[in-house]
């Protein structure tokens, strides 16, 4: 009997079509995601409806109120943070007094997140006798160049982060790059793999890698494995560390979201670290989703960078990976055991590298400092690949005083925008910025994901770092200084490579853009910290 070929007809797969998206819509309605978001709504409408109950003592509450507006603005007035996220805050509390004060002190109690900090300070002085800073290496940067010198102290005196020598870095142009240099690393573990991302998507680059990770597991490489708890609000299941330790890989999801109004949430786990054998270490932008190697397209070509160290240097980026490992661990760690013998191959000529991190915690704008420095400092250039434009006062000054010395500032950033809302605001600073001489260009294939500064053709830095209030402020963040290391050259020629698929700005076609974006932007603005 001969088999039939069934054709589908037009119809069939419209009626496919259709199950497929009920299908979808179903599963969107029942998961978890849309469980969080009816119960932080429900919250909300309780919140809501205690305000409607006090409407109706106005005439008691009303001088309260104004006691308590005028109590919160003059400690806003003297809080320790940026001037931009004391104005917004002041402006909501005078155009909403009751919301406003209430949204403000809830923000600033800080219920959740006082534990974090508490427990990272502690796991610093844990960390501290593993990230010793050499004499010998600072005074002779010193003697190369002090301004970087005073730098190097900074970030070793306030967040316990050493500059070494010894240490080669490879830079990467793109996902596609960085991709099989990592599974390269990945298959000579021998001892340990410590991988903590921001974004972890299934596809090809996720399921490549973790076909290894599950080989070293069973070969007795010890795997950890960390990832931020926004990825199980759409791009993985809730209970997926659970999956991952049947393979025998340790996994945790840093701050998971959970259905409750908590100031934790706001500050993520923005890394992206992974430490081979406490030998080899790589950060910079691209997460684990198949849009960073290109495999996928989301918004044009996926632009993006990162850098791999080989040597002293790992040390660090060892130590930030354990440090937020244990925030939530209770059995003390063995920190020594992960450290790695120096190669005596590795030259000194390579000049001098700084690991460093930034937590939301800590008080210190660490990676707005080491922006801010390389502006300040430059000679002749600074080149600059961020996906977002966002400023305070400081950085915009920095950027516009070093143009208006006769630095030639260039900024790439995307053509085509993952988030449109930043983008609009990223316009409102495009006519300040040019109009002080500082060149603006948009990558026309698409979208610019890199974090990266280089300047004079011997300073850069590579990083998870953007340049806006989320990851300057808020977020857990990481970043390589690098200074007289001979891949600045590499990050400077990629910059001029980049440059020429991009075209420049002018004051015109910011002028050009339509009403809405333009009127979008200058109300963004006003609630910029708090986006």
């Amino acid at each position: 009997m001969e088999n039939k070929v069934v054709v589908p007809t037009k119809n069939r797969i419209a009626d496919q079509a259709k199950k497929k998206a009920k299908k979808g819509i179903l599963r969107v309605v029942f998961s978890r995601t849309a469980l969080i978001a009816v119960l932080i709504l429900l919250q909300l409408a309780m919140f809501d409806g205690l305000l409607t109950f006090l409407k109706e003592y106005a005439v008691y509450v009303y001088g309260l109120t104004t006691a308590v507006q005028a109590g919160t603005i003059v400690f806003i007035m003297n809080e320790r943070t940026s001037p931009e996220f004391s104005r917004t805050w002041m402006l909501l509390v005078m155009v909403m007094p009751v919301f406003g004060c209430f949204f403000y002190l809830y923000a600033k109690l800080e219920l959740g997140t006082r534990f974090i900090g508490k427990r990272l300070e502690s796991l610093k002085i844990e960390t501290d006798p593993y990230l010793k800073q050499e004499r010998g290496v600072l005074e002779s940067l010193r003697a190369s160049k002090p301004a970087n010198a005073n730098l190097a102290h900074y970030l070793n005196q306030q967040i316990h982060f050493p500059t070494y020598r010894n240490t080669k870095a490879v830079y990467f142009r793109s996902g596609e790059e960085k991709f099989p240099a990592l599974l390269e690393q990945l298959e000579r573990a021998e001892k340990f793999i410590f991988l903590e991302y921001f974004i972890v998507s299934p596809g090809y680059m996720w399921d490549s890698i973790l076909e290894i990770l599950k080989r070293k597991a069973k070969q007795g490489v010890e795997v950890r494995f960390m990832y931020d708890g926004m990825c199980s609000i759409s791009l993985l299941p809730y209970d997926y560390p659970r999956m991952i330790r049947t393979y025998g890989i340790q996994c945790k999801m840093f701050s998971p979201i959970r259905p409750v109004l908590s100031t934790v949430q706001n500050n993520r786990d923005h890394r992206k670290i992974c430490v081979i054998d406490g030998k080899v270490g790589f950060t910079g932008g691209i997460n684990l989703g198949d849009e960073y190697i290109n495999r996928e397209e989301r918004f044009g070509y996926w632009k993006d960078t990162a850098v791999m160290l080989e040597g002293k240097a790992v040390q660090s980026l060892t130590m930030l990976f354990l440090q937020m490992w244990n925030v939530t661990e209770r059995n003390p760690e063995n920190y020594g055991r992960y450290l790695a013998a120096y190669d005596p191959a590795i030259r000194r000529e390579l000049g001098f590298v700084t690991p460093y991190g930034d937590s939301p915690f800590d008080h210190e704008d660490v990676g707005g400092e080491v922006y801010c420095h390389i502006l300040n400092h430059a000679k002749k250039y600074v080149h600059i690949m961020t996906p977002y434009l966002i400023l305070d006062r400081k950085m915009l000054d920095s950027l516009t005083l070093a143009a208006k010395s006769r630095i030639d500032v260039k900024i790439i950033m995307p053509s085509i925008p993952d988030k449109w809302y930043a983008f609009a605001l990223a316009k409102t600073y495009y006519i300040e910025l040019i109009q002080a001489g500082v060149k603006i260009y948009e990558f026309t294939p698409g979208f610019v994901h890199a974090k990266v500064f280089v300047s004079d053709d011997d300073t850069a830095t590579v990083g998870t770092i953007n340049l806006d209030y989320r990851s300057l402020y808020l977020h857990f963040e990481c970043g390589v200084f690098l200074y007289n290391n001979p891949v600045v050259r590499d990050v400077e020629k990629d910059f001029q490579d980049t440059l020429k698929r991009c075209f420049r700005i002018s004051v015109a076609d910011v002028k050009n853009l339509g009403l809405k974006m333009k009127l979008a932007g200058k109300v963004l603005r006003l609630i910029a910290p708090l986006m």
